[in-house]
């Protein structure tokens, strides 16, 4: 490492050495304060002035990633990336004249391509990840918190971080087996009204590993295969970026690079931390990683400050309390308010009522289109339904006392000034900004491309001249060797990736004949009257999620043969009558046997030999209760308790009674 010019010199096994440059190079005795002074520090503070961030760290698994994001909290030189920013930001707040500012926070982590809310009350749950016009992408559902200083922060980040899924590799005891995203909303208003949102993204990217080193199985290995098609995948869009040619951006492959998409090629100022192992036994992955960083360096973002954003949390605040205020000054609310007053209350009812309707329309409409169940878009319609009741409710209850205490609470959210006179802080605040800056001037004039070009340099003899022109041409004829060995570790580099992808394919292809043996066992016993009966139909009816990444399959439906009624379908009244009546009979009739059949010793009669004299008696008993149902008239339908509930008609009745009687029975002789 050579720092003064951000210069990573790596030595390969067969002596030739590869150089790389970078914004800044940090060897082992760098504390995580330097770091976060030199580089991270000026990104900070374009946040707060209303620029998007993302700082994220990449690298092989045991390298150092989580450390150079969290840091040691007890050690002061070596606290990491995420508390230090979190210092800062409130220093920058408390210091900043006639803006107030609202900070609130996120976190998140994307385990095998699952989303999931690390502070959320169910961080088992799955998010979605969704995206529109005027907002972009972002996670629905995701909690946000709002924070007053940094013991707060520091409490959410904690509380996600214990969250978190770790498991124990070869490399790495606390190795962590998902991506996480820590973002932090700094939202300032001026004393004109004018609103500006910056939003810092803190990411820990989980460690790119190969299974022969990490000795992953089980959970292990498929947690791992997830993480490295994902930075696979993030390698594609930095490629794909850099190359300024292709017309797709593959950001929808994973959902990592999705919610990166802003951070990568939008509106976002971006720093990437490279961690690299100084072992020689990881000499491939150090490499690979200094490539990877290497093409991400040439990506060129054009960031602008977020002014006056619609999804501001800080203007619904302001319009929140300007709505109670209005509510609170003397008669508006209470007992013998007047009628201009009392219209101000209807008027706020039906802004809620067009709300309510409006989120419920967008709700259908975001349901048509994924396809999703009835059942969800029922129970999502319920929720919203009940947050409109209970905002209604709250209408009604409001007094000027409670109005006036809900107003000091939200005013209560906003921060900003109270070090505003502290002269000392501000001055360290604008040090360390100089220092930064000036940092970053020596480098550039470390680079100057042209301070060695000989060609630019005046000689007083051509001899020297030559010589000169001479140890440039060496100096380009090893640039050239070391190309041509560059090109032979890409081709080999390339080589143990597609190894990587034929052994993750051949599992994913096991995985699935074992899942379709599986079904073609299971498909003959499901019944017939299902619609998952027919699995080519299924198929056809399935419909791709690209958001979710899944296949969403019709619900299940049963169909049933119903047998149609007399009379062209229309039963009249008498016959439904009838139909009650003798549908009570049978019903009765029923009871009676089973309370009959309580009292007999079944175990016994139930294997006693069948004689015909027994099954005669059976069969005059049915021939009685058919008797009794030809009261009715000759020609009014007719209703056969033994015939399922189904309607006939005097002939259809006798063809299906004739039907019903075996013809051995007729010819038994009732006194043998």
């Amino acid at each position: 490492m050579t720092p003064n010019v951000g210069q990573v010199n790596l030595n390969a096994p067969d002596g030739a050495a590869k150089d790389f440059t970078f914004d800044g190079a940090y060897f082992m005795d760098s504390t995580g304060e330097q770091i976060y002074n030199d580089i991270v520090f000026p990104l900070v503070e374009n946040v707060i002035e209303g620029y998007n961030g993302t700082v994220f760290a990449y690298g092989q698994t045991g390298s150092g990633k989580t450390f150079s994001m969290q840091g040691i909290e007890t050690i002061p030189a070596q606290r990491g990336v995420i508390p230090r920013a979190f210092d800062h930001i409130f220093t920058a707040t408390a210091t900043t004249e006639n803006v107030k500012f609202l900070v609130h926070c996120s976190y998140l982590e994307i385990y095998n391509e699952e989303v999931r809310d690390l502070l959320g009350a169910d961080n088992k749950q799955k998010l979605e990840i969704k995206e529109q016009p005027d907002r972009g992408v972002y996670v629905a559902g995701l909690s946000m918190h709002v924070c007053h200083d940094v013991p707060a922060c520091k409490e959410l980040m904690t509380r996600g971080f214990n969250n978190r899924h770790v498991g124990a590799t070869l490399m790495n005891k606390d190795s962590s087996r998902s991506h996480s995203i820590f973002t932090v909303y700094v939202e300032g208003m001026t004393e004109t009204g004018s609103i500006r949102m910056g939003k810092l993204n803190l990411v820990d990217l989980a460690g790119s590993e190969r299974q022969s080193k990490t000795g992953a199985t089980g959970d292990r290995l498929k947690e791992a295969t997830k993480i490295n098609l994902s930075l696979s995948a993030l390698g594609n869009v930095i490629s794909a970026l850099v190359d300024g040619k292709s017309k797709h951006i593959p950001y929808r492959d994973s959902k990592l690079t999705r919610l990166l998409q802003d951070s990568l090629g939008g509106n976002t100022k971006t720093i990437m931390i490279a961690c690299v192992s100084p072992s020689s036994d990881n000499y491939d992955e150090t490499l690979s990683t200094l490539r990877y960083a290497n093409r991400a360096k040439n990506i060129k973002n054009k960031p602008t400050i977020n002014e006056d954003p619609k999804d501001a949390l800080l203007r619904e605040y302001q319009e929140e309390i300007a709505r109670l205020k209005s509510m609170v000054q003397p008669g508006a609310v209470g007992v013998g308010a007047p009628a201009q007053d009392a219209f101000s209350i209807e008027e706020e009812r039906k802004k809620l009522r067009e709300e309510f309707e409006e989120a419920m329309n967008d709700l259908r409409g975001e349901y048509e289109r994924e396809q999703t169940s009835k059942a969800e878009l029922q129970k999502d319609l319920e929720s919203l339904r009940a947050d409109y009741e209970r905002a209604n409710a709250n209408l009604d209850n409001l007094n000027p006392e409670e109005a006036a205490k809900k107003i000091q609470q939200l005013q209560d959210q906003f921060i900003g000034g109270e070090e505003a006179g502290n002269t000392q802080l501000k001055q360290k605040r604008m040090k360390q900004l100089k220092e930064a800056e000036t940092k970053t001037q020596k480098l550039a004039a470390a680079l100057n491309v042209h301070k060695d070009d000989p060609l630019l340099q005046v000689y007083s003899t051509t001899q020297e001249k030559l010589d000169a022109v001479t140890s440039q041409l060496e100096k380009e004829v090893k640039k050239s060797k070391g190309y041509e060995r560059e090109i032979e570790d890409l081709h080999g580099e390339f080589e143990l990736d597609r190894l990587d992808y034929l052994d993750t394919i051949r599992k994913q292809d096991q995985q699935l004949k074992l899942l379709m043996q599986i079904m073609d066992k299971i498909q003959p016993i499901i019944k017939k009257d299902t619609n998952y009966s027919n699995v080519d139909r299924i198929k056809k009816e399935a419909v791709w999620n690209e958001d979710e990444s899944r296949w969403i399959l019709p619900e299940m439906s049963m169909s049933r043969t119903i047998l149609p009624l007399a009379n062209n379908g229309y039963m009249q009244e008498p016959a439904r009558q009838e139909n009650t009546l003798l549908r009570s009979n049978f019903d009765d009739k029923l009871r009676e046997r089973l309370a009959k059949s309580d009292s007999e010793n079944l175990a016994n009669s139930y294997f006693k030999p069948v004689k015909q004299i027994n099954v005669i008696n059976k069969y005059k008993s049915d021939q009685k209760l058919s008797t009794s149902k030809s009261l009715f008239p000759s020609k009014t339908p007719t209703f056969d308790g033994l015939v399922n509930g189904v309607v006939y008609t005097d002939a259809l009745y006798e063809r299906a009674q004739s039907a019903k009687r075996p013809p051995r029975l007729a010819s038994l002789n009732p006194k043998s």
